[in-house]
Order: C-alpha cells, then structure tokens, then sequence
C-alpha cells in the first residue's frame, strides 16, 4: 500500500501487479508429530482463511478505495505449496479448501491432475475465514505459537529463495 501510495503521490502509475505468497502445506509440515491427530492438515489451511478474511477486510478500507480510484490494482494471494505432503490426507485437500477468487493457485503437476481426475471444488472460501479463528486458538491450545511459526518459516522461505539464487 505505501509503495502504491508513494508512486500516486509522484504522479506515476500505481497499477502495480504483485501477489502475496503463502506457502501453505509447509505449515502442516512444520507441526506434524507435534499436534493431537485431529489436527492434522489443518494449521495451513486457517492460516490461508485467516489471510483471505484480512485481504478481503484491507479491500474494503477507505485507504485501499482512493487507491483503487487512482488506478491501483490489488495484489493477489498466491497459494504456493498446495501438493499435500501426509499420503494420509487427500490429495487435493488444499486446493479445495483453498478456492476462492482473485486468488493465484501454483500447484503441482500430480495435484492439477489429481484434480481433473477426481477433484470437485464445491463452495468456494468462506470470506469471513470460516473457522479458521477457533482452529488456530486448537492450535494454540496444543503449544504451537503461529506468530513464532510464521516468522521461522518466512525466514526458511527466504534463505531457501536466496539459495536457489546462489547455486
């Protein structure tokens, strides 16, 4: 938002087009064995809802209309790491949980086809996040501090970028 605001302050073009990535199985991963079974494929999931239901809440802001009014285009969330990694769960589990508009879905090869074989969507996200705020408190419950989490797994994310850079 700031960066939009700055190039309307500056007379430029604020049609900028980016997304937001949230690579959502890594979250699953970083608690598996950790967590009671029931919660199992869940924290990536309400972690994505979470980030939709805020997306959408910034969307309706005064300060994102005189944005949008000046030619700005909103960013899109990108659902990255959506091949489930538990051969226990379905293989299309977060593409279905995970459809919504205006978003960007990067998945895998065996994930599109899982889901042209035998994949139906259904509803799409719930906008006001659905449960996601009572599952994250299940997992807050269970020890595990998602801020903490989030901020070891965007610094993970980014050295595993920066590598892929370097090599």
């Amino acid at each position: 938002m700031r960066g939009i605001e700055r190039r309307i302050d500056a007379g430029l073009q604020p049609d900028v087009r980016s997304v937001a990535s949230i690579f959502v199985s890594r979250w699953d991963v970083a608690v598996a064995g950790k967590v009671p079974a029931a919660l199992n494929n869940q924290l990536g999931i309400a972690v994505a809802r979470r980030a939709h239901k805020a997306y959408l809440g910034l969307l309706r802001t005064p300060r994102w209309m005189r944005a949008y009014n000046a030619g700005a285009r909103p960013q899109r969330l990108l659902w990255a790491s959506t091949g489930t990694k538990d051969p226990k769960a379905s293989d299309v589990l977060y593409v279905k949980a995970l459809a919504a508009p205006f978003t960007v879905n990067t998945m895998p090869e065996g994930t599109l086809r899982a889901l042209a074989e035998h994949g139906v969507v259904g509803a799409t996200m719930p906008a006001d996040g659905g449960d996601c705020e009572e599952i994250l408190a299940r997992f807050a419950a269970a020890n595990i501090d998602v801020q903490s989490l989030s901020v070891k797994l965007q610094d993970e994310g980014a050295k595993s970028f920066v590598n892929s850079w370097t090599i």
